[in-house]
């Protein structure tokens, strides 16, 4: 069986720590979190080709404004809310269908990738990535739910924080393929979409051939039902997480509009758009296993809060006269390192308070809240430029983002891990 015994785990500390026993090895990784991590590394490579020239694509080929691109944004990275809930309480629900809804999230995600090619408008766009996102949000909560059943509890973060650094390093090769598809080829952006979808093909094969299948063993003392999964909300602790990451979510500042502040303000040029994702992905994946071992060590919670006071620290950046040759490199190490404290440490804290039968489901609940939170900061964010300028909106998103996390701060769930 690949599903470790979380029973075994050592004991944690109120603040999310996990304290080591002595004479004990350190927790080997699953293969189950090594297969998931290729099939998220292939996976990221096609999806982070498109998202990487997205932005100008839309914005310089297509014309559309910081609003238009706003909303269309705002569904590429939110749509996937109203769903997460359903793919989580599905492989729960299956008895041991985590791997087969993923496996279906997977594949919708890569049909949708050629039917950019044929979508020009704001309509078709917003529906073809509306698509994408569904098949998002079905195999995130079942993908995240098979990492953590794989894991202890005293191992859980470096576990994410290993399949979070395979990730990114698609994430890496993603924007760069992309670089050298547009450089090499005349229709770059057809170019872009059809390698897409062939790599995103790759990634479902991968997953389907040496992913195990069914939870390993846990069994429920009766089916998950929809309301047991919403009455996961009525533990304090993860109340508290699902919160947390809802209002934190109200004040990030999407990647795109990140990359498109910084071309504004240094000037890039618009071929070399498509590399400024490298460097948040070289952050991320040099930051993801430290930052997953040291959320193990010292507490979750203390460093997922932290990795927002890195953002808010890149956008006082962006805000600054500072033009130096350093800025670009800065801004996009403190956005990695964002990333890297707080993406899977916070599904690692999460799952500390959720039980087996539920894990997907309880995932699910948080992940809901903070992709519709980020939904709504793209909306009102491209608002916000449209109409007082970008500037205006950073520092807007600044100050929101500076009150929430010290309202998380003192927030600060307890009893998260189990004995």
């Amino acid at each position: 069986m690949y599903v470790a015994d979380s029973r075994a785990s050592t004991p944690a500390s109120a603040d999310g720590a996990v304290r080591p026993v002595a004479g004990r090895r350190r927790a080997a990784i699953a293969p189950t979190v090594l297969a998931l991590g290729t099939v998220s590394l292939v996976t990221d490579v096609s999806s982070e080709m498109v998202t990487a020239v997205l932005p100008l694509y839309l914005v310089s080929g297509l014309g559309l404004s910081p609003l238009g691109f706003g909303l269309l944004d705002g569904v590429y990275n939110g749509f996937s809310a109203v769903v997460r809930l359903v793919g989580g309480h599905l492989a729960d629900r299956g008895g041991g269908r985590h791997k087969w809804v993923a496996g279906f999230g997977y594949a919708v995600s890569a049909v949708c990738k050629p039917l950019l090619l044929v979508a020009h408008s704001l309509t078709p766009i917003g529906l073809v990535l509306a698509a994408d996102r569904t098949g998002k949000g079905l195999r995130t909560a079942p993908r995240d739910a098979l990492i953590s059943l794989s894991s202890t509890a005293r191992s859980r973060g470096r576990a994410f924080g290993v399949h979070r650094a395979m990730d990114t390093a698609g994430a890496l090769l993603g924007p760069l393929v992309a670089f050298l598809i547009l450089r090499a080829t005349v229709d770059g952006y057809d170019a872009v979409f059809t390698v897409s979808f062939c790599v995103a093909v790759l990634g479902v094969l991968i997953l389907l051939l040496f992913v195990p299948g069914g939870r390993g063993g846990v069994v429920a003392d009766e089916r998950p039902t929809l309301r047991g999964a919403v009455g996961l909300l009525r533990r304090r602790g993860l109340r508290r997480i699902a919160v947390c990451a809802l209002l934190l979510g109200l004040a990030t500042v999407s990647d795109s509009f990140v990359y498109l502040l910084l071309q504004r303000r240094l000037g890039v040029p618009d071929r070399w758009f498509a590399l400024l994702p490298l460097g948040t992905a070289a952050s991320f994946l040099l930051l993801a296993v430290p930052l997953g071992r040291l959320a193990d060590r010292v507490g979750r919670w203390a460093v997922f809060v932290g990795g927002h006071g890195a953002l808010l620290v890149a956008y006082a950046l962006l805000l600054t006269a500072w033009h130096g040759s350093a800025l670009p490199y800065v801004v996009l190490a403190l956005h990695g390192a964002f990333y890297a404290a707080t993406d899977g440490v916070l599904m690692a804290a999460a799952s500390d308070g959720v039980p087996e039968a539920l894990r997907s489901s309880g995932l699910a609940l948080v992940q809901t809240g903070q992709a519709a939170a980020r939904f709504a900061c793209s909306l009102l964010f491209g608002a916000a430029w449209t109409v007082w300028g970008d500037r205006a909106a950073l520092a807007g998103a600044a100050v929101a983002l500076a009150a929430c996390a010290a309202f998380s701060l003192a927030l600060r769930p307890k009893g998260t891990v189990p004995a």
